[in-house]
């Protein structure tokens, strides 16, 4: 199977990259964190406040307590619970939970941090989310390597930290086979945008890096690229002033071989529990494809023109941004499932959600060297029932205009229903179907084949943000991979725009079902 053809059947007919009878073996499951054997550790606080302020104008560097809260709150474990049978559910289930959610809450993303501040020597670690505990890969200053395997485009002087998000292949490829790809994307951006929220919120400056060149960045992490891969680079600043995404015109470009050179490899034992570990080829092609060994001269995307309707306009009532604690947002967030209750929501309610989601979406990133403002490359569509004051219908969400922009009116839910693969979801008590949407080529003609991970993690990152907004006003969302894509791109005629459904989201009020759950708060 060709490449082209992976990624069209990954898309729409995922029963053709997916033997028939594979089941995923539980009892050989890895486990949902990486584990380093024999290395030092430095041991992080775990005296997590309950409440993280808003810290503004910050112009000091974190301390060692205040990294420990950081990397908590984007993705330390922070609940395990326990779901119990009822009603005709016969099984028990047992997950240690994250404040972003995971495809079967196998969390395949790995952090790993080069910090430079007091309290620990300057170096790369590993964040091991089961201890909450740096692991010290690999020590000393490495800047200008940093500088380089960026393309020559980052101060790293500026900065005093630099996250890598990694995908650890087996870690939901053992339950998705190769489906799981489209999943490591965008649970990645659910990670990012997570990040994104919580460095805001203590005063970061953040930008991320989604070109880099990549076996230059394994190598100094000392990765496998035959189980592991990094798929985005994020500088971390207290300097508002920082250059960003410029490049350095003076310094010869590098490539990823000489990068190599200049370093030791390293040979670390990690811990993964699996006994037999299935081949996955599709994955190393695809992860082969979307690696830079040298910098090439990407252009920017072009925006698209906004589409234009033969209906009007439907304005959203003028909201501010919402004022909301962040970490009870954080800790309440809930993929309701079946226990999404129907209850009437107000215009009010919906243009603060939107708002605030949109808002927050905006990210310094090198696709578009500076902020992404308005967001262009995903857009959000939405099947609504119930909302007081807005006829029932699909619509596009403008939001440079903050307005709704009709298709056609109805009551979509039973259509939502059928197109779902398995009942996850009663959209029958659904007021909110929300579809993140992207170009169908997947950026494949300005980035190549990494262009199809890249659109997958800004639709994470903009789920994630529409999750906090949603759990701030006391709802809850859940993110779905499991329905079939032509029958929603066709209830949202998509495929006029060139356009395609990338991830489902229904929205609402919902009750929980019987389930112990215990807080890890430190």
């Amino acid at each position: 199977m060709n490449l082209d053809e992976f990624l069209h059947n990954l898309h729409y007919e995922s029963d053709k990259i997916k033997p028939r009878d594979w089941e995923a073996n539980w009892d050989d499951a890895p486990l949902p964190y990486k584990l380093y054997r024999g290395l030092p550790v430095v041991e992080l606080s775990a005296n997590i406040p309950l409440h993280l302020e808003q810290k503004k104008n910050r112009n000091s560097k974190p301390n060692l307590q205040e990294m420990s809260h950081f990397l908590k709150y984007t993705f330390g474990l922070t609940q395990v619970s326990q779901t119990h049978p009822f009603a005709d559910q016969t099984e028990e289930w047992t997950a240690y939970r994250r404040f972003a959610p995971s495809g079967g809450a196998l969390y395949p993303t790995e952090l790993y941090i080069y910090l430079k501040i007091e309290d620990l020597p300057e170096g790369i670690y590993h964040y091991d989310a089961a201890h909450h505990r740096l692991v010290c890969l690999r020590e000393g200053n490495f800047d200008s390597y940093l500088n380089r395997a960026l393309g020559n485009r980052c101060d790293m002087s500026s900065t005093f930290g630099t996250v890598f998000s990694s995908t650890f292949f087996w870690k939901n490829f053992f339950k998705y086979h190769n489906f799981s790809y489209r999943l490591q994307g965008l649970d990645t951006g659910f990670v990012i945008g997570q990040l994104l929220e919580t460095g805001r919120r203590m005063g970061f400056e953040t930008g991320v890096y989604y070109h880099f060149l990549d076996r230059a960045i394994h190598h100094l992490l000392g990765l496998s690229e035959q189980e592991e891969s990094v798929y985005a680079v994020i500088p971390l600043s207290v300097d508002p002033a920082m250059n960003w995404f410029t490049s350095d015109e003076t310094e010869e470009p590098s490539n990823a071989a000489s990068l190599c050179g200049e370093l030791k490899p390293l040979d670390h034992q990690h811990y993964v529990r699996s006994k037999k570990i299935s081949e996955y080829p599709m994955l190393i092609k695809m992860n082969e494809a979307c690696m830079l060994d040298s910098f090439p001269t990407h252009e920017q995307m072009e925006k698209e023109k906004k589409e234009e309707s033969a209906h009007p306009f439907h304005l959203l009532p003028r909201v501010d941004r919402l004022s909301y604690d962040f970490s009870s947002a954080c800790r309440n967030r809930y993929s309701p499932g079946m226990d999404f209750v129907q209850k009437p929501i107000n215009q009010q309610t919906l243009s603060a959600l939107l708002f605030e989601a949109f808002s927050t979406f905006s990210y310094r990133n090198d696709l578009d060297h500076a902020f992404q403002k308005p967001p262009y490359r995903v857009s959000l569509y939405c099947c609504m029932y119930n909302i007081k004051g807005v006829p029932n219908g699909s619509y596009s969400y403008d939001e440079s205009n903050h307005a709704l922009q009709p298709i056609q009116e109805g009551d979509f839910r039973c259509q939502l229903q059928d197109g779902l693969l398995a009942d996850t979801v009663n959209m029958t008590q659904v007021p909110l179907s929300f579809t993140i949407s992207g170009h169908k080529d997947h950026y494949k003609n300005a980035y190549g084949y990494r262009g199809h991970r890249i659109q997958h993690m800004e639709a994470g990152i903009l789920s994630q943000h529409l999750l906090l907004a949603a759990s701030a006003l006391n709802m809850g969302g859940h993110p779905l991979l499991g329905f079939d894509v032509q029958s929603y791109d066709d209830l949202y005629k998509l495929s006029e725009k060139g356009k395609t459904s990338l991830l489902q989201i229904p929205l609402g009020c919902f009750s929980p079902h019987p389930r112990l759950q215990g807080s890890l708060h430190g």
